[in-house]
């Protein structure tokens, strides 16, 4: 697909596809993009595809700075990915460009976050006349943006989802979720999955179960986590089970239209209900497809069972859109949808502003009502112009440009590629996810399924940095590559990429081998 507006004339255009140092970027030079050590003692590095866009010279802080800096004045997480962090310095749609002027194709998307591209030309445009107008009043006052907004994203929603909180990030939204919860149902525990990833703020931790977010400081309170059902890495599951173009490699006699994976996992969740919460309950917060945990697809049907289970006991049911709504996975603009479900509450964030800090939780009227009835929920930033000027437009891209299609096509082009090399490496476990979401597992061996040791899955994470591509990572163990570009990139895009992964791959075999 090629977007419309690429096809406009640019004031800065390169002769060749980017500006890069020797030392670090892919080579240009035409040919396969894999030749034997042992006929020509190097690695020709795949083609980058071309790009017409010139970065700005770098004039800022020198690198050596940045790195005082950041270990005299910033947080002390390590967090940042790559023994030589990456500095970046300017985005343009899927591309990345560093200090050093090279270039990058960005498939991690800032964490999910850039839905329609860095800086796309027309959430740019709608930033910048918002900044000269108006950038901030609160909630005590109107202003059009937020009415506009509003009207927008509750047209997307199936009815009675049609009630808006706006907040500024993922963790602000699902801690109002957890709070509407409560108050609604008048109930304290909530349920959550194993592997799951909602937030880092006090209460959120609490729902988050991946080792390195959980707190050693006590908590909140009320919070319970229950099996994953994880159709590759759990105890149940095979080739019939996931919504997905991509099946798991492991077998099971489930029938296409009948999953006994999933009436095991059922069976775990019924378990959870009966000895591990109260009577009755808050609620429970399901990812359509997890993120974090490194791209988990449930079995076909489970979440439909789940939720009529939480609902006899009294209980809402929340879905985590912050990183798969608005048109990631292809088939559907929110990933509820393709589970067939109808949520309580919807939380939502990341791609919803380009990158832009903007989250927004969507209920009931009824929901609504018994959370003002319980406090008084303000927040200062919550639905401020620019934020919605900025969300409306990335609303108005994503139609216009028909990013959701784009998604669906070009991600199940993507998918059945990544399939063809786990079939052709032992070290690749498992390829999932739908649309522009797409996790790749690496493994010891494919019979045990145990996850490659750390240091191993980072040696390749950093051979595709070294030939353009960046990715993220995910899984318990970190042990899982999550491939999530923005909606716009293209197929010889994804051709690239999935060269310059095969690349890696055996790069690392070879390693192996020596």
């Amino acid at each position: 697909m090629t977007l419309a507006w690429r096809h406009l004339p640019r004031t800065l255009r390169l002769e060749t596809p980017s500006r890069r140092a020797p030392t670090t970027c892919p080579s240009l030079s035409v040919g396969p993009f894999w030749t034997s050590v042992t006929k020509l003692g190097l690695h020709t590095k795949p083609r980058m595809p071309p790009c017409d866009f010139t970065p700005e010279k770098y004039q800022s802080l020198p690198y050596r700075r940045v790195l005082e800096i950041y270990q005299q004045h910033l947080s002390p997480m390590q967090t940042a990915y790559f023994p030589q962090p990456l500095l970046l310095h300017q985005g343009h749609m899927e591309w990345l460009f560093d200090h050093e002027g090279n270039r990058y194709l960005d498939f991690f998307s800032g964490i999910v976050t850039i839905s329609v591209g860095h800086c796309h030309p027309k959430v740019n445009a709608a930033a910048g006349k918002q900044l000269g107008r108006l950038w901030h009043t609160s909630a005590v006052f109107f202003h059009p943006q937020i009415h506009e907004y509003a009207e927008k994203l509750s047209a997307l929603l199936p009815e009675p989802l049609k009630v808006i909180f706006l907040t500024n990030s993922g963790s602000e939204a699902n801690d109002l979720a957890m709070l509407m919860a409560r108050a609604h149902s008048k109930n304290t525990h909530i349920i959550s999955f194993r592997g799951a990833y909602h937030g880092s703020s006090p209460h959120t931790h609490d729902l988050s179960n991946v080792g390195p977010f959980k707190m050693t400081l006590p908590g909140g309170v009320g919070c319970q986590s229950t099996m994953c059902p994880d159709v590759f890495r759990g105890p149940w599951g095979g080739s019939h089970c996931r919504d997905s173009p991509v099946q798991t490699i492991r077998k099971c006699s489930c029938a296409p239209d009948c999953c006994q994976a999933k009436d095991q996992y059922i069976e775990q969740f019924k378990d959870t209900l009966n000895t591990s919460v109260a009577k009755s309950i808050a609620g429970f917060f399901a990812e359509p497809i997890q993120g974090v945990n490194g791209v988990v697809q449930y079995p076909k049907g489970f979440l439909k069972e789940a939720f009529e289970l939480v609902r006899e006991r009294g209980g809402v049911c929340i879905a985590d859109e912050v990183q798969t709504g608005f048109g990631r996975l292809g088939s559907h603009f929110w990933g509820f949808e393709t589970h067939g479900v109808l949520p309580d509450i919807v939380t939502m964030a990341k791609g919803i502003g380009n990158g832009f800090p903007m989250a927004a939780v969507v209920t009931t009227a009824e929901i609504a009502k018994s959370l003002a009835k319980c406090v008084l929920h303000f927040n200062t930033f919550g639905g401020n112009p620019m934020a919605c000027s900025i969300g409306s437009a990335v609303l108005e891209v994503i139609k216009e440009e028909n990013l959701q299609e784009n998604s669906r096509e070009v991600g199940t082009y993507m998918l059945l590629k990544f399939a063809k090399l786990r079939d052709e490496f032992e070290i690749i476990g498992d390829v999932r996810g739908k649309g522009l979401m797409i996790g790749i597992e690496m493994v010891k061996d494919k019979t045990s399924r145990q996850p490659l040791p750390r240091e191993e899955v980072n040696q390749i994470h950093e051979d595709c940095r070294h030939m353009g591509l960046l990715v993220g990572r995910g899984g318990v163990f970190s042990q899982t590559f999550r491939v999530v570009p923005p909606l716009c990139v293209t197929k010889p895009e994804v051709d690239f990429a999935v060269e310059v992964f095969r690349a890696a791959v055996i790069q690392h075999m070879e390693r192996r081998a020596k």
